[in-house]
């Protein structure tokens, strides 16, 4: 790889855009169950493309990069979540191996799988998410999850699969997921913060494998694990996680919907403007 020409001010510039996108991923982690992914994928990636990496490759970076860091932070946000008792154990315990099997498969396709392709569909699902989200109740789809062994594991697996591949701690997709089925908010955001640990181990694993001896990596990386990146943002989400889940509990249940709405509704604007530019 080229040598960068990087000057110490642009270090010291994209340093800090790195720690405040870190505080700013772990308020989301606490706040809306989402593992951080969906700001830290995106600030990734417009730094690789400062340091002039190849496009694809910068993605794949990225989106490893954001999953090696959904590991602390979905810790830190789970335990503040567990001490507040907002996590549904049983859901916990029948979701969390399929979702596990279904980020190691997402890992492992992802690099078949067009970027293009995977942002126009989640933006599209974002929009959708943001709508249902924006209404006081949402849409129904029941009064609980499926009983059956087949729907659970059909359900958690999918939500998995895709998480990884996006690069996100799966509370984008549990949260209105859970409240289709009647699931009380609150426990909703911590139950899917406890699972994201179940999306970025593997899927975290799976980018370090695929990218081993992959060429256009920029320095101090595992596979398509950036450490600069991990160190700095990690800390920072691990810091303010908690932040975002006391504030969880102090908002009523539909203020909270409509948070993670205009969450949902930037972050598709956002993907859209990328398609078009």
């Amino acid at each position: 790889m080229a040598e960068l020409d990087l000057s110490t001010a642009l270090i010291i510039q994209n340093a800090i855009l790195l720690l405040m996108t870190g505080a700013i991923a772990g308020v989301l982690a606490g706040l809306l169950g989402v593992g951080g992914g969906i700001v830290i994928v995106p600030v990734l990636f417009h730094l690789f493309g400062v340091l002039e990496l190849p496009q694809s490759t910068a993605m794949h970076v990225a989106v490893g990069t954001s999953l090696a860091i959904i590991i602390p932070t979905s810790l830190s946000s789970m335990r503040a979540h567990f001490k507040k008792g907002s996590i549904d154990k049983a859901v916990l315990r029948r979701w969390a191996g399929p979702m596990f099997v279904g980020a190691a498969i997402g890992a492992l396709i992802s690099a078949y799988v067009s970027g293009l392709v995977l942002t126009t569909v989640f933006a599209v699902i974002a929009v959708l998410v943001a709508a249902n989200m924006a209404t006081p109740n949402g849409v129904r789809v029941g009064d609980n999850l499926p009983t059956s062994t087949a729907g659970n594991v059909s359900l958690s697996g999918v939500i998995g699969t895709f998480s990884a591949m996006m690069g996100i701690g799966g509370g984008t997709l549990l949260v209105p997921t859970f409240s289709a089925f009647n699931f009380p908010i609150h426990m909703a955001v911590g139950t899917a913060a406890a699972l994201g640990l179940a999306i970025a181990v593997p899927g975290a694993a799976g980018f370090i494998l695929s990218g081993w001896d992959v060429p256009d990596r920029p320095p101090l990386s595992i596979g398509y694990v950036n450490l600069v990146g991990f160190a700095l943002i990690f800390p920072m989400t691990v810091l303010t996680a908690p932040w975002g889940a006391a504030i969880a509990h102090r908002l009523n249940r539909v203020w909270l919907r409509r948070a993670f709405a205009l969450f949902l509704a930037v972050t598709a604007a956002r993907m859209f403007w990328g398609l078009l530019s």
